[in-house]
C-alpha cells in the first residue's frame, strides 16, 4: 500500500464517519434541540467520537509505518508457502499415510469444486469479487447485525483476504488495543495481497490454509477426512457442510455434533440462495438430505502400514540430511510436502492387517481361557519389574515419592483409556497396578511378506496396535525355535550328508556340553528318521545329532550367510532354536531357500520426490543376478522338498486341511521353551511370508502346548493371509506358482521312506526303488530278530562323525549297540509288518519284479 493509498483510505474513513455524524446531528436537531441534558450527553459522545477517530488515525499510522511491528513486503507475500505434509505411497499408488506438523496437502484451483467456491463466497465474503481486500459495508453490517441484533446470517466482518492474512501470520498481543491493531494490520496486508495475487489465487491460498479442526488444514485434507472424497468431486450439500464448519470447527463437527452441523449446513445453503448461487427449490431439496459423512481418520497411529511408516520415517530423516534446497536449507520431512514411493502392496498390506486382527483377537481370548486358573507371569518379581518399568512409576519416583506412596497410587482406581480388541480402545476405571497386569498379558505379533526372487517388501505389520504398542516387533529378537532347524539340515547337506541317511530317534546325553540331554516335545523316542521325516515332524533328538555331524561352526556360518545378523551361540542347542533373531532376518533365510540358495537383499524404498515432482533421490531395485549364492541350488531344492513335506504331512499340515491351501507351499513352524514364542515361516516361488506371536515379556506364555505351539499361534496368521490372497484374482500368479523341479539325480536321492523302526542298510537304488540289504536268515527276518555280527553281537552301526576319533567312534558304537539290545523285547509291532511283507498278496505279485534274496524292498514314499 502506497502513501497515497493509505491517505485515501483514511479520508474515506473520515468521510464515512462524517456522513453518519451529519445524519445523526440533523435527526437530533429536529427532535431534541431544546433539551439541555441530552445536549450535554451528545456533546460527550461527540468528544468520545473525536477521540476515537484520532486514536484510529494514530494507530493506523503506527501500524503502517511498522512502529508496532514489521509487515510482510511484496517479495515475501509472493513467496508464500504453507507447511505441507509429506505423503507415503504404496507400489500400487495408494496413499499409505503422511508425515506432518500441520496435516495439509495443497490443492490447485482446478482441483476445487465450484460448489466450494460458491458456498465460501456466499457465506464468508459476498462482495469478494468487488472489493480490494477491505469491505467497509460488511464491517459496519456486522457491527450492527451480529453484535447488536444477533443475526447469524450477517456473515463475517473480515474479508476472505483479511482472514487469509490471519491464517498466515496469526495475531499478536497488544494488550487493550490488540483487536484494533491486529485488524489494521490485516487490512494493510490484505490490500497488499490483493495486488500480488488474482482472486482465484487468493481463494486457493485461503482454502489451503484454513483449519477444519482435528489438526487438519486445507480443503483437500478436510474432504478426505470427513467425506473420503477429492475436493473436485464434492456436491453442493457436501461443500456447504465443510464451509459451514469454518464458523466453529469443534462445535459444528459432523462426527460429534451431526445435528448442529446439519443446521449450519442449511444456513450456508440459505446464503447461497440469497446471493443467487441456488434456487429456493434446490435449497429445499438439499436441506432435507442427510449429511452422509464418510469419516476417514488418519495419523501416525491410523491408516494402514503404521509400523512400516514409522520405520521409514526414521530412515528418511537420515537420508534428508545429505540433501539441501537451492537456498541451502535442509529438506524437512514434516513441512516440505515430499512424496515417498515404496514397494509395499496396499492390498496385500490390508490382507495382512486383517489376518492379524482376526486371529489375534481370538487368540487373546484363548490365552485368557488357558490361564483361567493361575497367573501367566508366574513370579511376582516379573510383575514388580513391569511396574518399575512403567512411565507412571518413573514419574512418581522422579517426584521423590517413597515406595509406600507409589504403591498407594498404584492401588487407587482411576479412569483411563486402554487397548481393547473391541473397537481399538475403551475407557475403563481400574488401578494402575491392574493396568500393568493387563498389558503384561497382551499377546503381540509381527508379520512380513516379500518377493523372494527380487527382495521387494510387500507387507509389514509390526504389532497389533501402533497407538498402544509402539515397538516394531518385525525387529524384535526372540528365540526362533524349530524355524532354525532347516539351517541345520542345509548345513548337513553341504557337508556331504545324504537326505536318505537315517538317524536314530533316541535321547542322548552330551557329556561335553554339561550333560545336556535334548528331548522331543511329544516325549516319543525310537525308530530312525530320514532327514525329511525328521524335519517334517520336528524331531529334536535327530536334529541335534545331525548338527553334531556337520558341526556347530558350520551351521553358525551358514546361518549368518543366509541372513541372520545377531550373535549365534556356539552350542549344540542352537539346533533346537536357542538363537535370538528377528522376523526380518528369519524371513531372509527362508527367502534364500525359496530363491534356490541366492540370498535376496530386502528393498522397500523406491524414491523421494519434492512437492513439485522433481526426483530428490531414487533407489534402483536390487539386481537378482548379483544376489550372493550362499547355498547350492541342489541343496536348496532338497530343502524345499523337505519343507514341502512339513506342510503336506508335518507340523504345518493345518495349512492344507484348515485353510485349504493346496498349491505349492513350503514352510516350518517353531515353538520355543514354555511356548513363549510361536513362529511360522513359509514360501512359494513368488512370495515368502512369516509370522511371530508372543507376549512382550518372554516369561509370559501359554500354559499348554496345544494353544502355544507355532502351528496354533503363528501359522493361522499366514493361513488367513494366503487364503485372502488366493481369493483375489489379481494374485493368481502367486497362487499357481510352482517350484522348479529338481534334477533327476536330486529326486532320486530323496526317494526314501521318512521313518523306519530299525536302522536299514542301504544297498542300491534302481528304477525308483531303494533296496536295503538284509543279511539275516529267513527265520530271523520272519521273527524280526536284530542284526548280529559273526560273534553273535547285535550290530546297527551309525556313521562316524566329522573329526571324531576312532576311539570315540568305537565307544559310541558300543553304547549304541547296548541300547539296541535293551529294545529286543519291544518288537511285536514289526512282526505284522514282516508277515505282510513276506506273505501278503500284494508282495507276492511284486516278487517277480525284484530280487528275492538278501534285500528288503520299499517303494518311493511321497508322504
Amino acid at each position: 500500500m502506497t502513501k497515497q493509498d493509505f491517505t485515501r483510505q483514511l479520508k474515506n474513513i473520515q468521510a464515512y464517519f462524517q456522513q453518519k455524524w451529519n445524519t445523526f446531528s440533523g435527526w437530533y436537531a429536529r427532535h431534541y434541540n431544546n433539551k439541555p441534558v441530552l445536549t450535554v450527553i451528545m456533546t460527550a459522545f461527540l468528544g468520545l467520537g473525536t477521540l476515537a477517530g484520532l486514536t484510529l488515525v494514530t494507530i493506523s499510522a503506527l501500524v503502517y509505518t511498522e512502529t508496532l511491528g514489521e509487515l510482510p513486503g511484496y517479495p515475501e507475500l509472493q513467496a508464500i508457502k504453507n507447511h505441507n505434509a509429506s505423503e507415503v505411497y504404496s507400489d500400487d499408488g495408494v496413499l499409505l499415510g503422511k508425515y506432518y506438523i500441520e496435516n495439509r496437502i495443497n490443492a490447485d484451483f482446478e482441483e476445487i469444486s465450484p460448489n466450494i467456491i460458491n458456498a465460501l463466497v456466499a457465506t464468508e465474503d459476498a462482495r469478494f469479487f468487488e472489493h480490494s481486500g477491505i469491505d467497509f459495508r460488511a464491517a459496519m453490517r456486522v457491527l450492527v447485525k451480529s453484535i447488536l441484533l444477533s443475526d447469524e446470517s450477517s456473515g463475517g466482518g473480515s474479508t476472505l483476504s483479511q482472514q487469509l492474512v490471519k491464517n498466515l501470520y496469526g495475531r499478536k498481543d497488544y494488550a487493550a488495543f490488540s483487536m484494533l491493531i491486529n485488524k489494521m494490520r490485516e487490512m494493510i496486508i490484505a490490500r497488499r495481497l490483493e495486488k500480488v495475487y488474482a482472486k482465484e489465487e487468493l481463494l486457493r491460498l485461503y482454502l489451503n490454509t484454513v483449519s477444519f479442526g482435528e489438526r487438519i488444514f486445507g480443503i483437500k485434507v478436510a474432504a478426505q477426512r470427513f467425506l473420503n472424497k477429492a475436493p473436485v468431486d464434492l456436491s453442493i450439500e457436501e461443500s456447504a457442510m465443510l464451509i459451514g464448519m469454518l464458523k466453529a470447527t469443534s462445535y459444528y463437527s459432523p462426527i460429534h455434533h451431526p445435528e448442529r452441523t446439519k443446521e449450519r449446513r442449511n444456513v450456508v445453503l440459505g446464503q447461497m440462495v440469497r446471493y443467487e448461487y441456488l434456487s429456493e427449490a434446490e435449497r429445499d431439496s438439499l436441506s432435507a438430505l442427510p449429511l452422509n459423512v464418510n469419516y476417514y481418520k488418519e495419523g501416525n497411529n491410523q491408516g494402514i502400514a503404521t509400523y512400516f511408516r514409522e520405520h521409514l520415517r526414521h530412515e528418511i530423516d537420515e537420508i534428508l540430511k545429505d540433501y539441501t534446497k537451492e537456498d541451502g536449507s535442509s529438506y524437512n520431512l514434516y513441512t516440505d510436502g515430499l512424496k515417498i514411493y515404496t514397494t509395499v502392496d496396499a492390498r496385500l498390506q490390508e490382507y495382512a492387517e486383517q489376518a492379524v486382527e482376526e486371529h489375534m483377537a481370538q487368540l487373546q481370548k484363548t490365552f485368557y481361557k488357558d490361564w483361567k486358573k493361575g497367573t501367566p507371569w508366574g513370579s511376582n518379581k516379573v510383575l514388580k519389574r513391569a511396574v518399575q518399568e512403567s512411565d507412571r512409576y518413573k514419574k512418581l519416583k522422579a517426584r521423590g515419592l517413597s515406595e509406600e506412596e507409589i504403591d498407594a497410587v498404584f492401588d487407587t482406581p482411576v479412569k483411563m483409556h486402554i487397548f481393547s480388541w473391541d473397537g481399538g480402545e475403551e475407557e475403563k476405571e481400574m488401578t494402575p497396578l491392574d493396568s500393568v497386569k493387563y498389558y503384561l498379558t497382551i499377546l503381540n505379533t509381527a508379520f512380513m511378506a516379500v518377493e523372494p526372487s527380487t527382495g521387494l517388501v510387500k507387507a509389514w505389520v509390526g504389532g497389533i496396535n501402533h497407538k498402544y504398542f509402539k515397538y516394531d516387533h518385525v525387529f524384535a529378537r526372540r528365540q526362533v525355535g524349530s524355524t532354525f532347524k532347516p539351517i541345520v539340515y542345509a548345513s548337513a547337506l553341504v557337508n556331504g550328508m545324504l537326505p536318505c541317511e537315517y538317524t536314530s530317534n533316541e535321547q542322548v546325553t552330551y557329556a561335553s556340553y554339561d550333560n545336556w540331554s535334548p528331548r522331543n516335545s511329544d516325549g516319543n523316542y525310537g525308530g530312525v528318521y530320514s532327514m525329511e521325516g525328521a524335519l517334517s515332524h520336528s524331531v529334536n533328538t535327530v536334529t541335534v545329532e545331525i548338527l553334531m555331524r556337520s558341526g556347530v561352526d558350520s551351521v553358525s556360518e551358514l546361518a549368518h550367510s543366509m541372513g541372520i545378523s545377531s550373535t549365534i551361540p556356539q552350542v549344540p542347542s542352537i539346533a533346537l532354536g536357542a538363537v535370538e533373531a528377528s522376523l526380518y532376518d528369519m524371513l531372509k533365510v527362508y527367502a534364500t531357500f525359496a530363491n534356490r540358495g541366492r540370498r535376496p537383499e530386502f528393498h522397500y524404498l523406491d524414491r523421494i520426490e519434492t512437492s513439485d515432482g522433481r526426483i530428490l533421490v531414487a533407489y534402483d531395485h536390487p539386481d537378482p543376478r548379483v544376489f550372493p549364492q550362499v547355498l547350492g541350488e541342489n541343496e536348496s531344492d532338497m530343502m524345499i522338498k523337505m519343507l514341502e513335506s512339513v506342510v503336506d504331512s508335518g507340523t504345518a499340515r493345518k495349512l492344507r486341511y484348515e485353510f485349504g491351501l493346496y498349491n505349492d507351499i513350503a514352510g516350518k513352524t517353531g515353538t520355543t521353551q514354555n511356548q513363549s514364542d510361536g513362529w511360522f515361516i513359509g514360501f512359494n516361488p513368488e512370495i515368502a511370508v512369516g509370522a511371530w506371536v508372543g507376549a512382550d515379556n518372554p516369561r509370559v506364555h501359554f500354559r499348554s502346548m496345544r494353544y502355544g505351539q507355532g502351528s496354533s499361534s503363528a501359522l493361522p496368521i499366514v493361513g488367513r493371509f494366503m487364503k485372502k490372497l488366493y481369493r483375489d484374482k489379481q494374485y493368481k500368479h502367486i497362487r499357481y506358482a510352482r517350484f522348479k523341479e529338481a534334477v533327476d539325480t536330486i529326486q532320486a536321492l530323496m526317494q526314501c521312506p521318512p521313518y523306519f523302526e530299525e536302522m536299514p542298510i542301504l544297498a542300491d537304488y534302481e528304477e525308483g526303488y531303494y533296496y536295503f540289504e538284509d543279511s539275516r536268515s529267513l527265520l530271523d527276518r520272519i521273527f524280526d530278530q536284530p542284526y548280529r555280527d559273526e560273534e553273535g553281537r547285535i550290530i546297527n552301526v551309525p556313521p562316524q562323525r566329522p573329526n571324531e576319533s576312532d576311539k570315540d567312534y568305537l565307544l559310541r558304537i558300543l553304547a549304541h549297540q547296548q541300547r539296541l539290545e535293551e529294545k529286543e523285547g519291544r518288537r511285536e509291532k514289526r512282526k505284522e509288518f514282516w508277515n505282510k511283507l513276506l506273505f501278503g498278496k500284494k508282495e507276492e505279485q511284486k516278487e517277480q519284479e525284484r530280487p528275492t534274496t538278501g534285500y528288503q524292498y520299499y517303494e518311493n514314499d511321497e508322504q
